[in-house]
Parts: structure tokens; sequence; C-alpha cells
């Protein structure tokens, strides 16, 4: 019974001392220690078991139990010290807690007095800050009203001034006052509902129409509309009316302006009539003349009379060059029959030489013309349609050689006043169209004359083949007719002449290009073995001459340049013409014929060099090769297809140093026309013996050698075969040796076992000469002689 209550004590106990898992945490950070009595999931057997691990160690149980209760011990002397020190705690809490209360209470009440004054205060505040606000709306009203009463008295007494002022013509002194009558005005808008202030603003109103309509009788009677006389010089009354109107409605100014430039230009309009002999185009210079004098004429007498701001002489200069493209727009279509290009030329010249002098002396601030626009600077490019459009070789034209010197072109981005005269013109430039057509019809007959009086080219070895010079001054004229037409207009002008460029690009590819290659006739006959035997080396089989190959390798360079200069001008002729109508920019047929040209020109050097070879194929087929009795080096036709190689490829490739990629398309399209018919002769060499074939596999294996280094053959610098070719060489002739070598060896014994079985045995002594015969060859005997034609060929290479 004593054990089952202590047991329930203890779980008792335990129940009471079991610590929430955070006052647990706060006790170990409070208390940190590391025995294990005071952990919280303490576990009495592992203790004991940590004490005693072994049976041995069992011994000193009384020595670990005497330390036990040493600790027990010592546990209730530290537990009952603590409760003896804590037998007074209570009282002295309470008392404690008693002397706290009353310090709330007495700061309670401070607390309370503090918030007492508070309140006062802030009443007392907003009793002032009420009289601050009442004294400052009172002095901004009173401010208000001091200041009003002195733009009253400045309006009222201003308005009585100006009147007066006005009678008398006292223009400098209306000026300054109107201006400042007009600012105080302002300041009355939401006053307007007063009778006075509404009458003061009408009077306002009335003194600035009286004094427009005066200012307005005033330069009338300066400048009458009637007549061509006009003062001595600039009146002050005049230059300061000239101020009141910068103040006054700008109609007023408008209207001012209007009737002195056309009083000033009344003289040119009667001057230059439609029925004056000075009117006609070949008379324009006049026309500028005339205007540069008045110019100089107006700075010396008016120049001081208008404020500088409006910008009078500009003005004039601007109206004279609508007046003059009005004047010249009609006397050219009543005179349309008359206008010649050389005319027509020399006008727009003269006129863009002026509207360039406009650009030079005036900034173009009182255009109003949207339809002048500026074109971005072109990109350097060593192309002649990508130079700069303003370099001095473009600068000039002939129509005819040492006639007339071409207007220089105005630097258009810099040139507001570009076309605001030579816009005129446009309608007319079918004049210059056509002008262009016959000039380049002429041009390229000039061509085809001097192609045939200078012949062809000279051989040209060392920096590959020239480009015809006719193509780069066809292309340089190009230029220089679309920028000088670009200058005029960028709109159906343009498509137009983009017509005649096709034309003749056209008309360049098929006479002096395709026209002059060499025209090919078809061979008949062919090698003898004799003859290939007796045939020398460098004796001439190529049908083609040197001069020809260098002809044909100069038209397709200049196909190339003309191809890439084409593809250059249409974007040029795009950057130059109106947005709307790039989409009319096409010169793709014209690029697509250039293509043309380049490949007659490779096919033409393809069949030449394969035509040279062909009676060496066919000498192949016509030798005896059941007779060969012993491989030796190569045939003969193997040595005569080398030389003609030898003979056209280098003149070829250094006549295409320039035209890399073409070259390549030669070595390409010429082993794609060689191997197939080297095979197909290869099947016309019948019968064959067995040594026959080890010889033909040599000569296979030497042409396969020649076809890989046909690119750089006979070239000091050698260069590696591109892959594409290098691949249809090795895949072609890899099929000649497939077809020579025919059955693997294991097919050929069991095969010929067969054919003797079948056939009855021939007498004694009996010999055979043929391949096709009985006494066919061992395998051991093939397979040495296969071995032998190896070491051969390797011997050779």
């Amino acid at each position: 019974m004593m054990e089952e209550e202590e047991l329930e004590f203890v779980e008792e106990l335990e129940a009471v001392l079991q610590l929430t898992p955070e006052v647990q945490l706060a006790i170990e950070q409070v208390f940190p220690s590391q025995d294990p009595l005071d952990r919280a999931d303490f576990n009495a057997v592992e203790y004991i078991n940590t004490l005693f691990p072994t049976e041995q160690s069992l011994a000193n149980i009384d020595e670990v139990v005497n330390k036990i209760r040493l600790k027990i011990r010592r546990l209730d002397d530290n537990i009952r010290t603590v409760v003896r020190g804590q037998t007074n705690v209570g009282q002295d809490g309470r008392q404690a807690l008693e002397e706290a209360q009353k310090a709330i209470q007495q700061l309670f009440g401070k607390i309370k007095d503090i918030k007492d004054k508070a309140e006062k205060s802030e009443q007392m505040v907003k009793e002032i800050t009420r009289d601050i606000k009442q004294l400052d709306h009172a002095k901004r009203h009173l401010t208000t009203s001091i200041t009003t009463l002195n733009h009253l008295h400045m309006l009222a007494g201003g308005v009585d001034s100006l009147e007066a002022m006005t009678r008398r013509r006292q223009y400098g002194e209306v000026a300054n006052l109107l201006q400042g009558v007009m600012n105080v005005l302002e300041h009355f808008h939401k006053y307007m509902g007063i009778p006075q202030i509404r009458q003061l603003s009408e009077r306002v109103k009335a003194a600035q129409t009286e004094l427009g309509q005066q200012i307005l009788a005033d330069f009338e009677e300066a400048f009458p509309s009637q007549g061509t006389k006009r003062p001595g010089g600039p009146s002050n009354v005049l230059r300061d009316a000239c101020l009141v109107a910068n103040i006054l409605d700008p109609r007023i100014k408008q209207e001012i302006i209007k009737k002195f430039i056309k009083q000033h230009l009344s003289e040119y309009l009667v001057l230059f009539q439609e029925n004056q002999d000075v009117a006609w185009l070949d008379k324009i210079d006049r026309r500028y003349a005339w205007i540069k004098r008045q110019l100089v004429d107006y700075e010396e007498k008016y120049g001081r009379m208008f404020p500088r701001e409006w910008y009078m002489t500009e003005r004039i200069a601007v109206e004279f060059c609508h007046v003059t493209r009005t004047e010249l727009a009609k006397i050219m279509r009543t005179r349309a029959k008359e206008i010649e290009v050389k005319l027509l030329l020399f006008a727009i010249q003269r006129t863009t030489n002026f509207e360039g002098f406009l650009a030079k002396r005036f900034s173009g601030c009182t255009l109003t013309d949207g339809t002048l626009k500026k074109l971005e600077s072109p990109p350097p490019s060593t192309n002649p349609f990508l130079e700069d459009d303003s370099a001095p070789e473009m600068e000039e034209l002939a129509v005819e050689k040492g006639d007339l010197d071409q207007p220089k072109k105005p630097k258009v981005p810099d040139n507001p006043f570009h076309g605001i005269v030579s816009k005129c013109f446009e309608p007319h430039l079918y004049v210059y169209i056509e002008s262009q057509d016959k000039n380049l019809g002429e041009l390229i007959d000039r061509f085809v004359a001097d192609f045939k009086a200078q012949g062809p080219p000279k051989p040209n070895t060392d920096e590959g083949g020239a480009v015809l010079p006719s193509c780069a001054d066809l292309f340089v004229y190009y230029k220089k007719c679309m920028v000088q037409c670009s200058q005029l207009s960028t709109g159906e002008p343009m498509i137009a002449l983009t017509t005649i460029f096709q034309k003749y690009l056209r008309e360049y590819a098929w006479k002096i290009l395709s026209g002059n290659l060499p025209k090919t006739t078809t061979s008949s006959g062919g090698l003898t073995i004799s003859s290939l035997l007796k045939e020398k080396e460098g004796s001439e089989v190529a049908k083609f001459t040197l001069e020809e190959l260098c002809l044909i390798c100069s038209i397709l360079s200049t196909a190339e340049y003309c191809l890439a200069t084409t593809q250059q001008l249409e974007e040029k002729l795009k950057e130059k013409v109106d947005v709307s109508l790039i989409e009319r920019i096409n010169l793709t047929g014209e690029m697509d014929t250039f293509s043309t040209v380049i490949s007659s020109s490779i096919q033409l050097l393809v069949q030449d060099l394969d035509a040279a070879c062909d009676p060496a194929l066919t000498a192949m087929s016509k030798m005896q090769w059941q007779n060969v009795e012993h491989v030796g080096d190569q045939s003969p036709y193997v040595t005569s297809v080398i030389l003609h190689i030898k003979q056209n490829v280098p003149i070829i490739r250094d006549n295409l140093a320039s035209t890399r990629k073409y070259f390549t398309q030669f070595c390409i399209k010429f082993a794609n026309s060689f191997i197939p018919k080297f095979i197909t002769h290869l099947f016309k060499c019948k019968p064959i013996s067995m040594v026959g074939a080890e010889q033909l596999l040599l000569d296979t294996h030497s042409l396969k050698m020649v076809l890989l280094d046909l690119p750089s053959i006979g070239s000091q610098v050698v260069r590696k075969a591109p892959a594409s070719y290098t691949k249809i060489v090795v895949k072609g002739m890899t099929r000649a040796e497939m077809i020579l070598k025919g059955l693997k060896r294991g097919e050929q014994s069991s095969m010929l076992e067969l054919f003797r079985q079948r056939l009855p045995t021939p007498p004694a002594g009996a010999e055979g000469s043929s391949s096709l015969s009985l006494m066919a060859p061992t395998p051991e005997q093939e397979s040495s002689r296969i071995r032998k034609l190896e070491k051969l060929i390797k011997k050779r290479l």
C-alpha cells in the first residue's frame, strides 16, 4: 500500500511540475544547464544506464548513491533557504503596490491639469488666428482695391491720351501707350459687367480700329496702288506706324505687308509681261537680276522703316518667287512647242542657282508652302549611286559635250527655297526625258562602235578580267541624270526616267555584252590514236583563242558589275522618288538579264573546254583495250585532256580573279559536264581485258587527281578547292572507278568457276589472247595485278 501511495504521489508531483514549452524555453535561457537532471524530458532509466553501462560498473554503486544523496541534501538546503527568504516578500509586495497606486493617482491629476491648460491655449490660438485672418483679408482686399483704382486711373487716363495721340498721329508715343493700356485692360476682364469698365473697353477697341484704318490710309497715301512712282525715302511716321501695327490685329500687319510688296513688285509685272521678249526662258537671267537690284534698293531706302522681325526683304523675295513661278508656268504653257532641252536646262540652271542664292541670303522662316521638302544626305560609298551627290564631278552634266555648263546642285537639306521657282518646270520635264532617251541611245550606239573599232580587251593575267569601261560610263551618266531630275521632281518624271534607264540597261546587256560573246560552232570529226600519239605539248586544240577567252571573262565581270550596280541604282531611285511611287521602281527584270549574261558566259567557257576534251574521249573509246598487254604510264588521251585543262583554266582563273565565285561556278559546271561524258565513253570501251581495265583505272585516277586540283592548276598560290566542287568530283570519279573495278573478288571467283563448268575443255596448247578466254586469271593473279597498279599510282603521286 505504501508503494502504491508513493507512486500516486510521484504521478501527481509530475503532473504539477509539467511546464509548457514556452516556460521551459525561458527557464533554459535564464538558467542554462548541461546536467541531464535539469532536462524537461529527463528519463531515469536512460540516466541510470548512462551511469552504469556495464555490470562491472555496478561495483561503485554505493559511491554513486552517496553522491546523489549529497546532491539531494544540497538541493533541499537551497530550497529551504529560498522558501525562508520569501516569507516577507508578500508583505513587501503589498506595500510597494499601494505606493505605486498613489503615484499613479498623482500622475493622473497632473495630466488632467495639463489637458485643461492645453484646451485653453488652443482656444486662445484660434481666437488669435481668426483675428489675423481677418486682418490679412482686409489687407488683401485693400491692396486689390488700391491696385484696381490705380489701374482704373491709368486706363482712363491712357484711353484719353490714346485718342488724342491718334488724332495727332503721334505713333511713336501711341506704340508705347497702347501696349500699356492693353495690359491694364486685361486686369478688368472680370469686371466687364460694370458699365464704366465696359465703356472704357469699347473706347480702347474703337481706338485700335481707328488706328488700323488710319495707318492703312497713311501707307496707301505713301505707296499708292496705281502707278510706280515712289517717295524719295521712308517716313519716320510710317516707321512708328509699323510699331503700332505690331500691337494691333495681325491682319493690319499682313495688309501693310501685302500692299507694300504688291506695290514693290508692280514694276516687275509690267516689265516681264507675257508678250515681252525678256519674259521668255532665254532671258530668265534678267528676272533674277532685277529682283537682286530691287532687294538692294529696298535695303537702302526702306530697310529701317519696317521692324526687323517682319523679314520684309525675305518676304519680297518669296513673293517674287511665287509670282515668277506662276508667270513662267503660264508662258511655258502658251509656248510649249518652243521649249528645247538646251533652253529648258539653261532656265533650270539659272533658277536653281537663284534658289541657292536665296538659301545663302535668307533663313526661309517666312515660307509657308508645305510642298518644299528636304532630303537626307546619302551615306558615303565607293559605288556611283552611293556617293555624295554634291561631289564636284557630279555637279555638271552637258547635254551636248562642251555646250552648256549644268547647274550645281544646291544642298537640298540646307536649302528651304529648293523648288520654290523651279517647280514650274516639272510639267515640261518630258522634254528632258525625251532628250535623255535620245542621248542614251546615241551613247549605246557609240559604245557599240567603240567596241568594234577597239576590238576585245587585251588579255589580263595579273589583276583579273577587266570590266568594260563603257559600263562605268553608262552608270555615271545614269547617276548624273538621276541627280539632276531629282532636283526638279520626285514624282512622275522620276518614274519616266526609270523607264528610260530600264530600256538602255537591257540594250546594253543585249548589244554590248550578249552581242559580243564569241559564237560557238559544232566541231566535226575527231582525233585518231595516231594523232593523239603525235600530238605535241602546247598544241592548240581549244576552239576559242586567248583573246576570245579573255573577252568572255571580261563580259562576265562586266555583267557582274552591272548586276550589283543596277541593284544599287534601284535602291537610290527609291530614295529619290516620292514614297507613294516607290512600288513602281522595280529593276528586277534588268538584273535577271545581267544574270542571264553571266550564266551564258560561264556556259561558253564550259562548252569550250568540254569540246576541247571531246576528241581525247572519243580516242579513248576507239582504243583496242583488249590488246593492252601491260600497265604503263597514263594514256595519251589523258595527257591531251590535262593539256587542254592547263591551257584554259589558268587563263580563266586569272581573268576571273575579281569574281571568284563565278570561277567556282565554272569549275562545278565543267565537272558536272565532263565526268558524266567520261563515264559514257567508259561504257564504249569494249571489249576490254583485265590489263586494259587496270590501265583505264590508272587513267581514271589520274583524271580524278587533275580535276581535284583544277581550281588551282598552274597557279603559284595553291588554294584548297571549295568543298562543294570537291564533293562533285569525288562522287563522280569514284563512280567511274567502281565501274572499272566491277564485281567483288569473292563474286568474281564463283562466277569464273561456274563459267568454266559450262564450257567444253579446250585442246591442249591452246592460247587465248582475249580477256574473255577460258584461261582467265586466277584470283591470286588478279590480286597481284591490283597491288601492282596501286603501287604504280602511289609512285606517280
